[in-house]
């Protein structure tokens, strides 16, 4: 049964970001170079692929994701050189490598647009998305063609003074939205695909994949029952005309195609939905799309035993009945690290949920060693969203993309002693890094191997079927992975009680969060995560 998954159902995801992940120029900031150096680390983890954040060639306003060129690499991060050293390094170590595809908007600074700002008979203009100013009101001048807004704070319109009319910008102003329905634009950015695709990428996660097409009439969207002055700006409407628009599933349609022209690569696909629109987005056998599209709700649920098991039986059912493979993470660059989220005491009982559950897993950079958020002061804050909107809980995003924690060195053996990296490190570094934990088997270091070593051994859990277990305990988690006569029981203690599941412990203990061996049958403990074999 194994043998028939593809490596991408199979396999760990493990996402770099790399700014943060490993400096080999003394600037600061990561780059390839230092990537390619860490990767038989990457590999002793037991991950199957590496998933970069965009390396394009970039202004960087957004770090990245304000793509200035689609098939070159910054500078700042090295040179197309040093990204086939890093290809091929990985392919040798046996990881599959990701790109970050930003398909819904470039940079202000691309050629494209810089030719679109021309005026309005640029054969450029229809690249991107304009319109005319709003009617004017009582002989004012008018205003944004709507109200859509930006999830970044304001208005999801700038206006282009020489020509008189607005363009969108669904994220920064120096992030114009792509018109994907000009078969122009679709043509330029499948071939940049194709460009990674020949140099011996894997695969692409693909950025906001739910936003790519708008509603062409451009009617205000709805103002969001609750939403309060000093909430995040993305919340603040019903993004009924700007969201999941039909279009979208022929645009990843065509991407789909050109995957399909290169043996077994695969892409992931960003889309922040409920369960029953999320999986359109995979397609169906007979016309495929994403082949996952990115479940976040492990990130968004309350970290509670009974709501996470009533998720994960809705949506594993769903997946098997929309034929698509299911996927789970538990945090990203755009999220809180989740060990601040659960916690300590419950940090390990996530992993363990994250790395055992049916379907393909990816991990965030520094999880594995447990790495929490940073505090970042108003001084040293970067992150566009946060600086926007410096007043929202949560909208900075620099706590979760500081520098990777290498050793106890200056600096954390991220970068030279005497450089200035580009985020701050961790107050704990000195003890949370990699070295401190690299030979101590009770570490969190050596804990995520072993999960990881375990899916290996056990076919069950990368091919078996899922099933939850009633505990009479609300507080417990429990579930069954089993394929061809071979059973692993799953449990997941979320509280701070022990509990007695009776039968349900009975089994060889595989692996426990505590370190130890507990007997056959002996109870689960507080903030226990317990794999048993039968």
């Amino acid at each position: 049964m194994t043998g028939e998954l593809k490596w991408w159902q199979s396999g760990v995801i493990y996402q770099i970001y790399p700014r943060s992940f490993q400096d080999s120029g003394g600037d600061g900031v990561g780059d390839l170079r230092g990537i390619t150096a860490r990767l038989p680390y990457v590999a002793s983890l037991g991950v199957d692929a590496v998933w970069l954040s965009p390396i394009f060639t970039s202004p960087m306003r957004d770090f990245g994701y304000d793509v200035a060129d689609y098939c070159g690499v910054d500078p700042l991060f090295g040179t197309l050189e040093d990204f086939d050293a890093l290809v091929a390094e990985a392919h040798r170590l046996g990881l599959k490598v990701m790109l970050d595809y930003v398909p819904n908007h470039s940079s202000s600074d691309h050629p494209w647009f810089q030719e679109a700002l021309t005026g309005r008979g640029s054969d450029k203009r229809d690249w991107y998305i304009w319109r005319d100013p709003a009617p004017a009101a009582n002989g004012g001048a008018g205003g944004p063609p709507n109200n859509w807004t930006s999830f970044f704070g304001g208005s999801a319109w700038t206006l282009d003074t020489a020509s008189g009319q607005y363009y969108l910008h669904q994220f920064l102003p120096s992030q114009p939205d792509l018109n994907w329905r000009n078969p122009a634009v679709r043509a330029a950015m499948l071939d940049a695909l194709r460009f990674w695709l020949r140099r011996g990428v894997d695969g692409f996660r693909v950025d906001v994949m739910w936003l790519l097409a708008v509603d062409e009439r451009f009617l205000d969207e709805p103002v969001r029952e609750g939403w309060k002055p000093g909430q995040a700006a993305g919340g603040m409407l019903e993004h009924i005309y700007t969201q999941d628009q039909a279009d979208n599933r022929a645009f990843i349609r065509e991407m789909r195609g050109v995957l399909d022209e290169f043996p077994d690569r695969m892409m992931v696909g960003e889309i922040y939905l409920p369960v029953e629109k999320l999986l359109t987005y995979a397609g169906t056998p007979d016309a495929p799309l994403a082949h996952l599209p990115f479940n976040f709700h492990l990130i968004q649920l309350p970290w509670d035993a009974s709501a996470v098991r009533r998720f994960v039986d809705k949506y594993d059912a769903a997946c098997l009945r929309a034929g698509s493979w299911p996927n789970w993470v538990l945090g990203n660059h755009d999220q809180a690290r989740f060990r601040s989220r659960v916690g300590d005491a419950q940090y390990r009982v996530a992993q363990t949920l994250l790395l055992t559950l049916r379907g393909t897993p990816t991990a965030y950079y520094g999880d594995e060693i447990g790495m929490k958020n940073v505090p970042i002061s108003p001084e040293r804050m970067v992150d566009p969203a946060g600086l926007r909107q410096p007043d929202v809980p949560g909208e900075c995003r620099d706590p979760e993309r500081t520098p990777m924690q290498w050793d106890a060195t200056p600096n954390a053996g991220f970068t030279v002693p005497d450089a200035d990296p580009w985020l701050p490190l961790a107050d704990d570094y000195a003890t949370v890094n990699v070295q401190a934990q690299d030979h101590d088997p009770a570490s969190d270091l050596n804990s995520f191997r072993a999960l990881t070593r375990l899916r290996r051994e056990r076919p069950e859990l990368t091919a078996g079927p899922y099933r939850s277990l009633d505990t009479d305990h609300a507080d417990v988690f429990a579930f069954v992975r089993e394929l061809e006569g071979q059973r692993v029981t799953v449990l997941l203690n979320f509280g701070t009680e022990e509990r007695d599941l009776g039968s349900v412990t009975h089994g060889e203990t595989l692996l426990s969060s505590l370190g130890d061996q507990p007997a056959s049958g002996a109870p689960l403990r507080p903030n226990e995560a317990r794999i048993l074999a039968g």
